[in-house]
């Protein structure tokens, strides 16, 4: 029995039946009826004030505000902020350019592929490769590292780190810097010791500098000489590419699983600046130079599980930053001022990042959807229900959408997440119909140069030719 029924009976047996009542017991029995009663409609605002905070409601904004029109943007080179887009035989940094768009508008590959040849990491491979000058380069999870040739497939050179990597690599300036969390098979959220950022002659593999840190799960972004990485320990870190050296840190709310996106100066007088999402449900705008925080914003809160985390990259299109959270709604905020400019609700749980390409951003969801919206307006301008749950940063490329279906992505989650196959598929943008699929993949789906496309699957990079 538990209280609340103790507490009823007792009442019901305390008072003797039909005994009348004395005037002083009967006006503190009205005292006590109109507490109650006002305790009741207390309660029952509190249940709509619950309920509205538990599903709160979608934000709208000026499609203007913040927003530079993609018609404004060239279309004869790939659409990024930054000043220094990479050349289009290359994809050389997890989502093609510094600002993770993941879209390369020169490339207009097309299946149907044939394949060249396959690479067998012997581990499972949860991000992509980076690609660049005949070269791929990819980590797997148990911490073997590798370069292959991008015509042949065969191993260039390889490194055993014996740390978990769940990141994809870097290169710059024919350098290769990969990150890495703490030794196999890793401890799941301790932000104790244990992480490296390696750099290696991307020719030879040269080890040039290793930097001990807490676990790194952040894909590193080389801009300008530096080598930022958010870390389990809550912090940023500025390193010099070339020697490893510490430029600064900053502390943030929460752990980061997410990697960092740059932002160029967007008025006169600016600084360059990079974002990045943590746990807490933050997104940190933080100067370039110093780390210092410009601004931070954060996902909307729900009545008893607070913030869900970012553990999506951001994107950063168009004057703002697109980023999805794991309680399943997209958020678009503004690269100026931080401030929320809308936010839709997408699915159960949004792991993905996100795609940006002519005003259109695009995502996946947990619950089998790859959705496109209004970069503008956050309007819903299509939906896909798809085999499975989607875990991995779609592509884009030659107007088809790869994605990969995840199987047994969100499977203990406490929302619904889709049960389907390990798979790669293709989404023709203009007719919204699947029009490719490859039976291998798992997370996240191709990279591709100016020659090929290489495929992710479980634990296999897949070289392949195209028909054009």
């Amino acid at each position: 029995m538990n209280s609340a029924e103790h507490g009823r009976i007792m009442g019901r047996v305390s008072q003797p039946p039909h005994m009348p009542q004395p005037p002083a017991r009967r006006r503190r029995w009205g005292v006590i009826t109109l507490i109650a009663l006002a305790l009741i409609a207390v309660m029952g605002a509190g249940g709509w004030w619950a309920y509205g905070n538990r599903n709160p409601s979608e934000v709208s904004a000026n499609s203007t505000e913040e927003f530079v029109p993609p018609a404004t943007i060239s279309t004869t080179e790939p659409v990024t902020t930054t000043n220094a887009a990479p050349p289009p035989q290359s994809w050389p940094t997890y989502g093609f350019d510094n600002a993770r768009t993941r879209w390369n508008p020169l490339l207009k590959h097309r299946p149907p592929f044939t394949k060249e040849w396959f690479f067998g990491s012997g581990g499972l491979l949860e991000f992509p490769p980076a690609v660049a000058d005949g070269k791929l380069f990819v980590g797997q999870l148990r911490g073997k590292f590798f370069a292959v040739d991008t015509a042949t497939g065969k191993v260039l050179w390889r490194k055993n780190i014996r740390h978990c990597s769940a990141a994809s690599p870097a290169i710059a300036d024919g350098i290769v810097y990969a990150s890495f969390l703490a030794r196999y098979p890793c401890p799941k959220g301790e932000a104790g010791e244990g992480g490296f950022v390696f750099a290696w002659n991307a020719d030879t593999g040269e080890q040039l500098w290793a930097v001990a840190l807490p676990p790194v799960e952040s894909s590193p972004l080389v801009v300008n000489g530096t080598v930022y990485v958010g870390a389990w320990d809550k912090k940023v870190y500025a390193l010099d590419a070339l020697t490893g050296a510490t430029k600064w840190t900053t502390e943030t709310d929460a752990q980061i699983v997410s990697s960092a996106s740059w932002v160029d100066a967007a008025s006169p007088g600016g600084r360059p600046a990079l974002v990045i999402g943590t746990n807490g449900g933050t997104l940190y705008k933080l100067d370039a130079d110093t780390g210092k925080i410009l601004w931070q914003a954060q996902s909307l809160e729900r009545l008893g599980s607070g913030r869900e985390y970012f553990y999506a990259t951001p994107t950063v299109a168009y004057g703002r930053i697109y980023i999805g959270n794991t309680d399943g709604w997209m958020y678009a905020y503004g690269a100026e001022t931080g401030k929320l400019l809308w936010a839709k609700a997408a699915g159960t749980y949004v792991y993905t990042a996100a795609v940006a390409a002519d005003g259109v951003i695009y995502i996946g969801t947990y619950d089998g959807y790859v959705i496109a919206f209004d970069a503008a307006t956050g309007a819903t301008n299509w939906k896909l229900s798809v085999p499975g749950a989607v875990h991995g940063a779609p592509t884009l490329m030659a107007g088809l959408l790869y994605f990969s279906t995840c199987s047994g992505c969100g499977r203990n989650g406490v929302r619904a997440a889709k049960s389907g196959p390990d798979g790669q598929y293709a989404i023709d943008i203009a007719t919204r119909k699947i029009v490719w699929t490859f039976p291998d993949g798992k997370y996240s789906p191709l990279v591709a140069d100016d020659q090929r496309v290489y495929l992710t699957g479980v634990g296999v990079v897949h070289g392949m030719k195209p028909a054009n």
